[in-house]
This record gives C-alpha cells, sequence and structure tokens, in this order.
C-alpha cells in the first residue's frame, strides 16, 4: 500500500547547480522537479544577490536529458516573462512551445510547469489559458502555504515552503510532517533555485535536511507529477 505522505521538491531556471543538486537528491533517494527555459538553454549569465554574484549559467539542450535523468523536467515559459502583462496569445505560446520543445528533449511528454518571475507573477486570467489551451497539467506558484493539505486547483497550486526565504520554517515543517500520522494524503512540497545554495553556502544546511527526511518508510519520494497526478 502507498504511504499517504509525499515529499517532493521543484526547482526553477535550469541551472548548472541542478547537476549538484540532482546528484544530492539521488543520494539520498529523492525526486525532483526541474522547471527549464527552453530557449535560454546555453546561455552564460550571472545573477545579484543580498550583495552576492552567483552563476546563472543554463544547461545545454543536448545535457538535458542526462542531467535530470530519474527525476522530471517541467516548463517554465521559453523566455521568463512576466505571464500577466502579456496577451492571450502570447502566454499559450510561451507556455506550450517550452513545453513542447522539453518534451522533445527528454523523450516524454511534459505536464508539469512553475509560474516564472517574482511578485505577482499569475493571475486567474493566465492561469485558464494554460488550463484550457495547453498540455499542461498542473502549474506551482511561489505562494507558500505551510500546509500538507490537498489541493482542489492544481493551476494555481501553493508550494508548503520556499527553501532559501524561509530556513526555519523548512526544518519546523520537516519535523511536523515526520510526526504527522495522516488518515488522507498529504504532500510536503518544497521549491527554489538551486543557484540560491552558492550566495550563503547552504548546501550542506540543505543536505542536513535532505539526511532528516531520507528513507522513511512511511514517505513516498516522487516527482510533482507522481504526487499531484498519480
Amino acid at each position: 500500500m502507498k504511504p499517504l505522505k509525499g515529499l517532493t521538491f521543484s526547482y526553477d531556471d535550469g541551472v548548472t547547480q541542478d547537476i549538484r543538486l540532482a546528484e544530492l537528491f539521488h543520494k539520498y533517494g529523492m525526486k525532483a522537479t526541474f522547471n527549464l527555459n527552453s530557449a535560454r538553454l546555453g546561455l552564460d549569465g550571472a545573477l545579484n544577490r543580498e550583495g552576492k554574484t552567483v552563476s546563472h549559467i543554463k544547461v545545454n539542450s543536448a545535457d538535458v536529458k542526462h542531467i535530470y535523468e530519474g527525476h522530471e523536467v517541467a516548463g517554465h515559459t521559453l523566455t521568463h516573462p512576466r505571464l500577466p502583462s502579456l496577451t492571450d496569445e502570447e502566454v499559450v505560446r510561451q507556455v506550450e512551445e517550452d513545453r513542447l520543445a522539453l518534451s522533445e528533449l527528454c523523450g516524454y511528454e511534459v505536464r508539469g510547469f512553475a509560474y516564472p518571475c517574482g511578485g505577482v507573477n499569475y493571475d486567474s486570467r493566465v492561469s485558464e489559458l494554460i488550463k484550457n489551451n495547453t498540455g499542461i497539467k498542473f502549474c506551482r506558484t511561489i505562494v507558500s502555504n505551510h500546509s500538507f493539505d490537498l489541493q482542489k486547483n492544481l493551476y494555481e497550486f501553493k508550494p508548503t515552503v520556499y527553501h532559501h526565504g524561509e530556513w526555519d520554517q523548512l526544518f519546523e515543517l520537516g519535523e511536523t510532517f515526520l510526526n504527522l500520522k495522516p488518515e488522507q494524503p498529504a504532500i510536503f512540497y518544497v521549491w527554489g533555485h538551486a543557484y540560491e545554495f552558492d550566495i550563503h553556502d547552504t548546501w550542506d544546511r540543505f543536505e542536513e535536511f535532505l539526511k532528516m527526511m531520507s528513507g522513511k518508510s512511511d514517505i513516498t519520494y516522487g516527482t510533482n507529477s507522481e504526487l499531484l497526478l498519480g
């Protein structure tokens, strides 16, 4: 019988730090979903975050299938625009063309999606457009709900916690989840960006979290699609 509790992760932008992160997930027997911008694969770049410059180099398209093997690739739009500012037609193009390109690279149908950009990065118009005009089956927002409850609207799915901005909550929620004895399915959903581990060198801290959560017989470790879509 499948455990009622499920743990999953979601990481955006398709940066080269994903390589190290994917290896960590493999080490602890966990799975993640990585959200990629297909039109930006292979691009060089850097970001200034909290006073530090970190690499924001995108993985090469030829390496996508290998890097994310055992995990899941999902969409993040072609070029990372703020979707509410676009026309209906452009929203659909950005999402569906990205989905199709990633499906071709991975050799399976991409079904998931994460809204790009911070702040207000989606609305009901955008989520309905994606639902009705693309092959996407769920869309992750950046709005933490600090909950493990199932959600009815998978096109405006709210994650449990943001790893980078909510470290204390990440560990507190992890302890709560480990002790949880649910009577119905419960999902612990963690999201972020792999490059954020470089800002304050928090790779070891995140590995501590993975070690704490790993190897539990009452937890299913799955990709977003495996846990949200079955």
